[in-house]
């Protein structure tokens, strides 16, 4: 395959992948590139309305509102990070899909961890010993019969 023929191909996909990504095409960035950028962004902006949703995948108004901030932020010719921390600071961490681990954020990652750990203790600790402590010993008898039983 020619360079010129991977080059049709490849920008015929990238169009494909960017058709979608704004309900008006008006909306689209008309540099595919940025538009591309955009998309990529989307995908890793919670839509804070539906919340377990990215803005890409989200049909809420403010998340219509959101993409045409990130669009407006990439025009502007901010980077990606630079688009980020300004949603960042708009919206704090939970604007984030996959929010950064830092010290904010330390008890939602390792939280889960921490009630395995603290279960596993917990089990651990009320598990039978193996000897039963209100138990009175054998008596005479009793021993004598287990002995039988033994040989037998």
């Amino acid at each position: 395959m020619t360079r010129k023929a991977r080059a049709i191909i490849g920008a015929l996909c990238a169009l494909w992948l960017t058709a979608g990504a704004a309900g008006d095409p008006a909306d689209q960035l008309p540099n595919p590139a940025q538009e591309g950028r955009a998309r990529h962004l989307f995908q890793e902006i919670r839509c804070l309305v539906c919340q377990n949703e990215s803005i890409d995948d989200s049909e809420a108004q403010l998340a219509d509102d959101l993409r045409r901030i990130v669009r407006e932020q990439i025009r502007s010719g901010r980077t990606d990070a630079e688009v980020r921390s300004f949603l960042v600071a708009r919206y704090g961490k939970f604007v984030l899909l996959k929010p950064p681990f830092d010290t904010g954020t330390a008890l939602l990652w390792l939280g889960p961890f921490g009630v395995l750990a603290a279960a596993a203790v917990i089990v651990w600790r009320r598990r039978p010993s193996g000897k039963l402590a209100d138990e009175p010993p054998l008596t005479p008898e009793e021993q004598e019969k287990l002995e039988h039983l033994r040989s037998s």
